[in-house]
């Protein structure tokens, strides 16, 4: 992360010291949450369009284009209007992988039905170990998480010695996810570099999210990427955000506003999340 050098009053240095002695926090978390106070841009802030549950009843109408996504976050996941594609969001960059298994870099007037973002400013940057299996990889990022109660961002890069993913397809009109699901494209991959673009949601949130980790790959020649299904992995960095505040964008549109919303959809969520 970037470094700022600063002089500052003798009197805010005392107060800077004091707030630390009493929260536990040190200087660089008081002045960067300072800053964004100061500066209105959100720090450690989760951006959410939709719900899972509405991507569960086939709402799959664009809700926001890709620019206003872009204005919320540089960091997270989603996927396209009529469900085409998989989205990854790194680096401020949107990506579509689709279900031909093609990546694109997605226009600005690109929409999306459902979409999670954050702006990218980790606090844990370390090396993990090789694994063997997305379960590995998993109980890895599991170690440098403080609660089961927030939000985390989660980035690996590196080599990944096999990786699963999916991408969906548009379905027939009037589908819903469980049964696009069904005929989704599935895909393998051998020795490639890349990055996980990952979110860890805690169990309260499936009412509205997706419990749990749920990660996007892109291959780091921007290739390959879609829904991670299986991976093993050398050596990878590990970069996580806690994330404290979260923002959820309902839909305006009409198919959002007349869906029946009123179902657990963590079932059909959990299949759909699967290979098949």
């Amino acid at each position: 992360m970037p470094e700022l050098n600063l002089i500052i009053p003798a009197v805010l240095d005392r107060a800077l010291k004091d707030e630390m002695t009493k929260t536990g926090l040190n200087a660089s978390s008081i002045v960067a949450s300072a800053l964004a106070e100061y500066l209105h841009t959100p720090l450690h802030t989760l951006f959410q369009v939709s719900t899972s549950g509405a991507l569960v009843e086939g709402v799959y109408t664009g809700a926001v284009s890709s620019d206003v996504i872009l204005e919320h976050g540089d960091f997270g996941l989603g996927t396209f209007e009529n469900l085409d594609g998989e989205m990854v969001v790194l680096d401020g960059h949107i990506y579509r992988a689709r279900g031909d298994g093609t990546v694109t870099e997605a226009p600005a007037d690109a929409r999306a039905p459902f979409a999670v973002v954050t702006r990218f400013a980790p606090d844990v940057d370390l090396q993990i170990a090789p694994a063997d299996s997305y379960d590995a990889v998993m109980q890895r990022c599991d170690e440098h998480r403080r609660s089961n109660n927030i939000f985390y961002a989660v980035r690996l890069d590196g080599q990944f010695h096999q990786v699963r993913m999916r991408a969906v397809s548009p379905p027939a009109s009037g589908a819903r996810l469980i049964d696009a699901a069904k005929t989704q494209s599935e895909f393998e991959l051998s020795e490639v570099r890349g990055t996980l673009v990952g979110l860890w949601s805690p169990g309260f949130s499936s009412a509205f999210s997706i419990a749990g980790y749920h990660f996007h790959f892109l291959s780091e020649d921007r290739a390959h990427g879609g829904h991670l299904l299986g991976c093993s992995t050398a050596a990878l960095r590990l970069r996580i955000e806690a994330l404290t505040d979260f923002h959820l964008a309902l839909p305006e549109n009409e198919s959002f506003l007349k869906a029946d919303l009123s179902k657990n959809s963590a079932g059909e969520l959990a299949y759909a999340e699967q290979a098949h």
